[in-house]
């Protein structure tokens, strides 16, 4: 399921899905950085709870790890913590990542070096981006979070 309700949001997230684990997780950063001023969380407790589950686990980790695991979250890895994942509802996903991205600024979750920088190959998903307003961002982060997660195995 996808939140992609038109076409410039679909060609965003068509794009992102393009990039690696380590540029999707900076893009998902930077994203973040961009609109935490407009962002009003108050998600219901089942919400905050079940995310707050997946957070903790991740943040117990060591940084190394911590890193990796949001990598197996992007990359469809079917560990404990992509299947704990792919079983949240779309807005727990999408609190866990805005846990995430906090605990970034916090310092309790493994950040970007202060030197990194986006690959050039960014540069024109960056623009599109910039094209999108404030729903279309949301709902783009929302189809960026949703394809995430271990997917079920076929027998």
């Amino acid at each position: 399921m996808t939140y992609t309700a038109d076409n410039k949001t679909r060609q965003a997230y068509d794009n992102f899905k393009q990039f690696d684990a380590d540029t999707q997780l900076a893009l998902l950063w930077y994203g973040y950085l961009d609109i935490k001023d407009q962002l009003h969380p108050a998600p219901p407790i089942d919400v905050e709870v079940t995310s707050k589950a997946i957070f903790d686990q991740i943040q117990a980790l060591p940084q190394d790890q911590q890193l990796q695991a949001q990598r197996d979250i992007i990359n469809c890895a079917n560990n404990q913590i992509g299947q704990a994942y792919s079983a949240l509802n779309s807005s727990s996903k999408l609190e866990l990542w805005l846990m995430l991205a906090q605990g970034m600024e916090n310092g309790s979750i493994i950040g970007f070096p202060s030197n990194y920088q986006l690959p050039s190959e960014t540069n024109n998903f960056v623009e599109q981006i910039k094209g999108l307003d404030f729903e279309q961002r949301i709902n783009f982060t929302k189809s960026a979070v949703m394809g995430m997660g271990a997917k079920p195995i076929d027998n």
